[in-house]
């Protein structure tokens, strides 16, 4: 199976430092975050990626050049301008005839990618998205009325949400849904989906999982991914 990275973001969020680094190169411990992810999904079997890159991709192929150091097949894709999370794929195509996975190239895992492709296969749709539960701190006091009066109130709630981890298996079907050279993100295929009434499965996943990202968990994930957490995510 064909697990495609995408690691063409410019990581806004985490600027400064991504004006001269990549996302997908920030270091978390003493190995860049896309480094982890590759051995993670060598660790279940995964033997060839492609790795859709855009900013500053020259400094990830020079990181993952080395197919040998990952025992992994790796190949590249280099987008003429910015697709968005998923409207890369439209220029690989010709490589995706089987079951294929399609990853973020910011984050950290544990989740099992047996179990999770082995609950794809068994519905037969064309997508399945690993989601997990996120809780949203709202740093202001909430109020709840009815016809102009307060019935309820809350002193900074925190929401729970349950939202995309970046990590889908995908058919090759889904990429007739994708316009050939032009931005497509998650969001705008899971619009198009459901307008078309197609369904949406989702595999939960209650483990670890940081959006390296978001400066919250890039922070988090500085102090945790200790010895043990290694050995959670990568089996070492």
């Amino acid at each position: 199976m064909i697990a495609v990275i995408q690691a063409g973001g410019k990581g806004t969020r985490l600027r400064p430092y991504t004006f001269v680094v990549p996302k997908p190169l920030m270091p978390v411990g003493d190995m860049p975050v896309l480094e982890i992810l590759l051995r993670w999904i060598r660790r279940w079997g995964i033997k060839k990626s492609i790795i859709a890159t855009g900013y500053l991709g020259h400094l990830i192929r020079a990181l993952c050049s080395n197919n040998h150091k990952f025992d992994l097949d790796i190949s590249f894709s280099q987008e003429p301008e910015p697709l968005g999370t998923l409207g890369g794929l439209s220029l690989i195509e010709s490589e995706l005839k089987k079951t294929f996975l399609s990853i973020n190239g910011d984050l950290i895992t544990d989740l099992n990618l047996r179990e999770f492709i082995s609950y794809h296969r068994s519905h037969g749709g064309l997508i399945t998205v690993g989601v997990t539960e996120k809780s949203i701190k709202i740093d202001l006091g909430v109020l709840e009325s009815t016809e102009g009066v307060v019935n309820n109130f809350k002193e900074k709630p925190s929401l729970k949400f349950m939202v995309s981890m970046g990590i889908y298996c995908m058919e090759p079907g889904i990429l007739e849904l994708i316009p050939k050279g032009l931005p497509f993100g998650f969001d705008d295929l899971m619009h198009e989906m459901l307008e078309q009434h197609l369904p949406i499965h989702v595999f939960e996943h209650q483990g670890l999982w940081w959006d390296i990202g978001r400066e919250e968990d890039f922070r988090h994930a500085q102090n945790c991914f200790t010895k043990d957490y290694k050995s959670i995510v990568l089996g070492c």
